[in-house]
């Protein structure tokens, strides 16, 4: 049930995003197509499925859902420029500064940051302006200097630290980097329904930590290219993953342990919150 369910989110999203960007022909509309296509969706799946729990119709909750993927692929455009990580792939294709150029690369995301502002606060989400409003400012936190933005300038500047981070640390950095943008997702349909947001927001946090851990344990015994070269940037003094700092077994573990937080935080949905269980078992289980 739920690898339909991703798989029908990431074609409504995708749809969205296609005709917001259609009959723009401008390089700058082309690039910023060619960025949100494919990836997992994960996010927009969480948009949409909590919303679902409290009754938000789908045509709604899409468009919140399509902001959230805007944001995390502009993440990801500055993520791989030559400044930051310097990847020349992207979901198996080159990336934007890569087909294109490097200041291509700069306004797609810029763009794109923009485009994520424009989704969340689109009348077509809500009739109400404040649910509107409210969506955009916790977007604007979630992904700015007091979360996404703030974990990346903290994992930058750790390259170069004189010491490794330790655990809580790290914690808290990834719950910038990675976790904002989760809970931003989860928490979406309980604010578009005016409900309490403290279950999904306890929820997300265990889901999004979980998530970034899955990834430090697949950088060790996934993809041998993509890993050796994370690997040989995290050697750095100031560097540290949770796998280096639990040791493997150890990470595995944790990333199990929230997991369970993760389903245990959904009791009040009931069988209802199925879904979305199988969504955080899903984040530990994937290969890539």
């Amino acid at each position: 049930m739920f690898q339909a369910r991703l798989t029908a989110v990431g074609h409504g999203v995708q749809q969205l995003l296609d005709q917001i960007l259609q009959g723009q022909s401008h390089q700058l509309a082309q690039a910023m197509g060619y960025a949100v296509q494919g990836g997992k969706r994960l996010r927009a799946f969480l948009v949409l499925e909590t919303a679902r729990l409290h009754g938000i119709e789908q045509p709604r909750a899409l468009w919140p859902a399509a902001a959230i993927e805007a944001m995390h692929a502009y993440s990801l455009v500055h993520d791989d420029l030559p400044c930051m990580d310097d990847d020349d792939l992207r979901r198996g294709q080159p990336t934007v500064h890569v087909k294109w150029d490097q200041a291509t690369a700069v306004l797609v995301g810029d763009a794109l940051q923009a485009l994520a502002f424009e989704l969340a606060a689109h009348p077509s989400c809500s009739d109400d302006p404040a649910i509107r409003a409210e969506l955009a400012y916790h977007l604007a936190v979630a992904a700015g200097g007091r979360g996404m933005v703030l974990g990346q300038a903290q994992d930058i500047a750790a390259e170069t630290a004189d010491a490794a981070l330790d655990l809580a640390t790290i914690t808290g950095l990834q719950g910038r980097k990675t976790g904002a943008l989760f809970h931003w997702s989860a928490t979406a349909g309980p604010r578009m329904a005016k409900a309490d947001i403290a279950p999904l927001g306890r929820y997300a946090d265990a889901l999004g930590l979980a998530f970034q851990i899955a990834d430090d344990i697949l950088d060790v015994e996934g993809d041998a290219g993509k890993a050796g070269k994370r690997l040989q940037k995290d050697c750095s003094a100031g560097k540290a993953t949770f796998v280096s700092l639990l040791g493997l077994e150890a990470a595995k573990r944790r990333a199990h342990d929230l997991v369970a937080e993760a389903q245990a935080a959904l009791e009040v949905y009931g069988e209802e919150g199925d879904i979305l269980r199988q969504a955080a078992q899903f984040v530990i289980a994937r290969d890539t």
